[in-house]
């Protein structure tokens, strides 16, 4: 019984950091596909973060929960937004994502209000899954606001401070920061009463956390020059198609 639990325990830790660096990689190839792709990979991960937070498990021998990965992700990918398309569209996807939570738990509200039929087994799964939906959801909205706002703020300090030099450091600093404060305020606000231990999950959330940003971080680095000479010509194609239209309107109307 001991010997599968351990087999278990280390099967959680493989699957922990695949899941790690799968996530990195769906970021950075958002962020290679453009800013539209990116502000949807934040959004769906904030979401599936809240969807897959009751889901608890037994990682290095403490309790945690499935969400940490996603959480890291999205912060990820707003700090690679506004360092490579500005604070003003940063900003703005934290309003977008909370939009999102919001549909989010009001449609999950709406699918447990439907009465099912004789032959449904699947409500009573649903209601077990969503039924702190909006508990969780407010939780991480209020949390989001403040940590995401201070997020962006403090990188866009640090980004100035060191003259748009040293991203990984500005990165990494900028995370360790804001996650230490969204753990200790989400696990008392959002899941008190719902785990097993609060201060084992923010032990295990915080230290979950801090391992995915310094796995994450050498793809950052590495992907750092590529992605930033991509997206540099991305844009200035862009700004060379838009100068050919009007010059072709100037031409039509002479």
């Amino acid at each position: 019984m001991g010997r599968n639990f351990a087999i278990i325990n280390i099967m959680n830790e493989i699957y922990f950091f695949l899941h790690t660096i799968t996530v990195t990689f769906f970021v950075l190839g958002a962020l290679r596909v453009g800013k539209e792709a990116l502000i949807a990979a934040i959004c769906l991960q904030t979401v599936l973060a809240n969807l897959f937070v009751v889901k608890q498990m037994s990682l290095f021998g403490l309790d945690a929960t499935c969400s940490d990965v996603f959480i890291i992700g999205s912060v990820l990918g707003l700090n690679l937004l506004q360092e490579y398309f500005g604070p003003k569209i940063a900003k703005k996807t934290v309003w977008i994502n909370f939009l999102l939570l919001f549909f989010y738990v009001a449609m999950s509200q709406f699918h447990l209000l439907y009465s099912p039929n004789s032959y449904d087994n699947a409500h009573n799964l649903f209601k077990g899954i969503l039924q702190f939906a909006p508990r969780i959801t407010i939780a991480s909205i209020l949390v989001h606001l403040i940590v995401q706002r201070i997020d962006c703020s403090l990188y866009a300090f640090l980004k100035k401070i060191f003259n748009e030099k040293h991203l990984v450091a500005r990165n990494i600093f900028s995370i360790f920061c804001t996650q230490f404060l969204d753990t200790v305020l989400f696990t008392f606000l959002g899941l008190y009463g719902i785990v097993g231990s609060v201060l084992s999950v923010i032990a295990i959330s915080f230290m979950v956390k801090v391992m995915v940003i310094l796995v994450a971080t050498p793809f950052v680095a590495f992907c750092k020059k590529i992605m930033k000479r991509n997206i540099v010509s991305f844009e200035a194609a862009k700004m060379e198609k838009k100068y050919q239209e009007k010059s072709k309107i100037k031409e039509t109307q002479l």
